[in-house]
């Protein structure tokens, strides 16, 4: 009963405005001009809307870049290479922010060692350097994160 009462109370006060094409068509079009600029900084370089299912909201891309990012991605140049550690597996590899919008960089980290992302690139092939040692007794090496990288091949 409640909601039958709300409902003709609502429609009651529909039928008692004043409906005249000046006073909706005005507001209706500042309206629309208003949610038309909001959307236009969502558009990315191709004119379509980029939706980030685990945020639930729309993002502008290249603009949302995580917070311990290490350097941008040399495959994609939009989104940033982050540490990440798989949820399934918990394993650390590097992988592109940009994942879901199509970017497949991402290589494999060492998975025993205590590892430390830098800032600095790689002079060959501009992925991020990491710093790692297996135990106190050693001293922190650098390699290259990028896995196929030229300058990461052990010296036989």
């Amino acid at each position: 009963m409640i909601i039958v009462l709300q409902k003709k109370i609502h429609h009651s006060q529909i039928t008692k405005l004043d409906l005249k094409s000046r006073n909706v068509i005005k507001p209706t079009k500042k309206m629309m001009r208003d949610l038309k600029n909001e959307l236009s900084q969502y558009l990315d370089s191709n004119g379509y809307l980029s939706y980030s299912a685990k945020k639930k909201k729309y993002i502008i891309l290249g603009t949302n870049s995580p917070k311990n990012s290490l350097a941008e991605c040399p495959e994609c140049n939009i989104g940033r290479l982050t540490i990440i550690i798989s949820p399934v597996t918990k394993k650390r590899f590097i992988g592109c922010s940009n994942y879901n919008n199509g970017c497949t960089a991402s290589s494999p980290l060492l998975q025993k060692a205590k590892l430390r992302g830098t800032k600095t690139k790689c002079k060959l092939c501009k992925w991020p350097i990491v710093i790692f040692r297996y135990n106190r007794k050693q001293k922190w090496a650098k390699q290259c994160s990028n896995f196929k990288c030229k300058s990461r091949k052990t010296k036989s």
